[in-house]
């Protein structure tokens, strides 16, 4: 059942909801305060594991475990980073706290720095995100006249800084080492890991990297306590913990994004949220969680008759029907992502929805790795030639080669960001790229959007 909730989004709609003083009558900046000033780093830890957060910017790892890496250096400071970079096609969550909500975001880096041992919090925003940016500096600008940042938070001796630092519209600076090389001034490519941030990270300093949303649901999770935020959830169970934004879009009536208990189903985020399929058609199939997750099919259901398995409440359910959470989605065959739906109907074509994604994905790679860069080329090509009628059977079975050889053999996950919606589009609409081989269809009749 679709539970609505409202601990980042209770002032969205209010005139100048990104100002201090309407955060401050909502209870803005006393956990900080409270965190500062009667909590030890690993009684706040303590709290972050309770309440079960996942990450929110899609590799869904516990929040409250990543921040107990962080060890102390002889030598070394140690950093906050915020990965609001978002370039994800289909994902648009991040910037709505940014715009409508960032003093959370502040809030959240001085409870964390705190937790993490860390004085200075870097928050990369993606470059075309310019207002997001601006309401950020507001913020930050803010809580330095207030006391709330600055060498002693609250009157305490425990210094922390926040700065806002621009991207270059890389969408490779979404992955977290790529990011830091960023950060860094560096060319923004993923490194080898180990050593992992909390070790090395920026400037070769210990650092955890979070999402955005991540860090901006802190506050609440402090102020209801790790354990009562965790059993907010549906999927409490799973641990997977508390609220979270979900966004809606593509054909769908009501797109945006929505607070919501984590656990709704796909058919409650695209019918009760997003307002139905546009021009009430069937759904042709739903991306999860930004458009490198897995598709996933209404008449797909879910296989789990064994009474231990986890999945065995909702064996033979329809995936559409099934709470999303980073396991449950796991279970289903795709990845939740960052919780923002994208929605086909029927009549779109799903070779061109492939070529699109291609398209995105082929000019993005950083091209470090050989099987992303040479691997998203030829999957372009291929679907090209496909689409413009001079496509073989032999070129559909490539696809799926091409992109099972890009599983696992790149540094890090882009590879496998581009082969997973391309195995999905052509495992699971094989018959419509047969269909351009045969001649039956033509790029000319291809569609993308639905009247």
């Amino acid at each position: 059942m679709l539970q609505r909730t409202s601990y980042l989004t209770t002032n969205y709609d209010k005139p100048e909801c990104w100002a201090l003083s309407l955060y401050e009558s909502t209870g803005g900046y006393t956990q900080a305060k409270r965190v500062l000033t009667s909590m030890t780093k690993e009684q706040v830890i303590d709290e972050a594991k309770k309440a079960n957060v996942r990450g929110r910017g899609g590799a869904g790892f516990p929040m409250g475990l990543k921040w107990s890496f962080m060890r102390p250096h002889a030598t070394k400071p140690s950093y906050l980073v915020l990965n609001a970079d978002e370039g994800e096609p289909g994902t648009h969550k991040d910037r709505t706290i940014m715009e409508l909500n960032p003093h959370s975001v502040v809030e959240g880096c001085i409870i964390a720095c705190f937790a993490i041992g860390a004085h200075v919090a870097y928050i990369y925003v993606r470059d075309e995100l310019h207002l997001s940016k601006a309401r950020l500096w507001g913020a930050i600008e803010e809580a330095k006249k207030k006391g709330y940042i600055g060498l002693a938070p609250f009157g305490v001796d425990y210094e922390v800084q926040v700065h806002v630092h621009t991207g270059a519209g890389a969408y490779i600076c979404g992955e977290e080492t790529a990011l830091l090389n960023s950060l860094e001034g560096k060319r923004g490519e993923p490194r080898l890991k180990p050593p992992f941030p909390a070790q090395v990270g920026a400037f070769g300093c210990p650092t955890t990297v979070n999402n955005l949303e991540t860090i901006a649901i802190v506050p609440t999770v402090m102020a209801l306590g790790g354990e009562a935020f965790s059993k907010l959830s549906g999927l409490h169970a799973f641990n997977d913990g508390g609220v979270r934004l979900y966004g809606v879009n593509g054909h769908v009536k009501t797109p945006g994004v929505i607070e919501l208990a984590c656990g709704p189903t796909l058919n409650e985020l695209i019918f009760d949220v997003g307002g139905g399929v546009l021009g009430d058609r069937k759904i042709l199939c739903a991306i999860p969680g930004g458009s490198s997750t897995p598709i996933l099919l209404p008449s797909e259901t879910i296989n789990a008759p064994d009474p231990a398995h986890p999945m065995h409440a909702f064996h033979g359910k329809s995936v559409f029907d099934v709470p999303l959470g980073v396991d449950t989605a796991r279970h289903m065959g795709t990845m939740l992502g960052t919780c923002c739906v994208t929605v086909l109907a029927e009549g779109t074509c799903p070779v061109l929805a492939m070529h699109n994604l291609m398209q995105f994905y082929r000019h993005e790679s950083c091209g470090q790795c050989t099987p992303c860069r040479e691997g998203g080329s030829w999957l372009l090509r291929t679907v090209d030639r496909i689409l413009d009628g001079h496509g073989t059977m032999e070129d559909v079975n490539n696809l799926s080669d091409i992109a099972s050889n890009m599983m696992g053999n790149t540094i890090c996950a882009f590879g496998e960001g581009t082969a997973m919606p391309a195995l999905g589009f052509i495992g699971k609409f094989r018959e419509h790229f047969e269909a351009y081989v045969r001649g039956e269809r033509r790029r000319a009749d291809a569609r993308l959007t639905v009247a």
